[in-house]
């Protein structure tokens, strides 16, 4: 039986476009939005299920930071937004025979391997969509397809509940998976200041671009 192929795909706006919610200086915006996406990127690497990751991205830095995690880069001209920008990956990915992909933000630095693992041990049956909201329960911190075009994405307000329909309405296994630290994302200051309070590495990293 042939291994299953699972890519990853991580959509990437423009670091001086993101996170105007931090009320950061830009300076600061682009330096957390690195620390965590090399953070993402180096645990998809670890990762002995993801077979190929994938970057979808306008903002040249961010692209070079895939290419130094050994992801796909894919650019982004028009930056439509991320449904734009998975859409771009899943083509790429279904020329290259791909069976799965699993969606993962930015903004979710404390994901470690075996959340993956984790996450992959739900699936049950080869038309199947694994969906990990957000802690705050209004987004998807990563959403698994397969087959991959088994349905499109909706990435907007309360969109896990949306990828949970749809699933159903595409005839697909469907289950709302539970994992700390994927649910764990930074889109405010509370969740920034929650981040940077862990005794851990990239909190050390997040808390040293803050002070900087």
């Amino acid at each position: 039986m042939s291994k299953l192929r699972i890519g990853a795909i991580v959509p990437v706006k423009t670091f001086s476009r993101a996170k105007t919610r931090l009320s950061l200086s830009s300076e600061k915006t682009e330096k957390i939005c690195k620390i965590m996406l090399e953070s993402v990127l180096c645990t998809l690497l670890k990762s002995e299920i993801i077979e190929r990751t994938v970057i979808v991205s306008k903002d040249e830095t961010a692209l070079g930071i895939g290419k130094k995690f050994g992801a796909v880069e894919i650019y982004d001209q028009e930056e439509l937004g991320v449904n734009n920008a998975v859409k771009l990956a899943d083509d790429y990915l279904l020329r290259e025979n791909f069976d799965s992909t699993v969606v993962f933000p930015q903004d979710i630095p404390l994901i470690q391997a075996e959340d993956i693992q984790a996450l992959l041990n739900f699936r049950i049956q080869n038309r199947c969509v694994l969906v990990v909201p957000s802690r705050k329960f209004d987004g998807t911190n990563a959403l698994f397809r397969m087959p991959l075009n088994v349905m499109e994405t909706h990435y907007d307000e309360d969109s896990y509940k949306i990828h949970l329909d749809t699933a159903e309405k595409r005839n697909a296994v469907s289950s709302l998976v539970l994992i700390r630290r994927i649910m764990l994302d930074v889109d405010d200051q509370s969740d920034l200041n929650m981040m940077t309070s862990y005794d851990l590495p990239v909190s050390k990293s997040l808390r040293a671009a803050l002070s900087s």
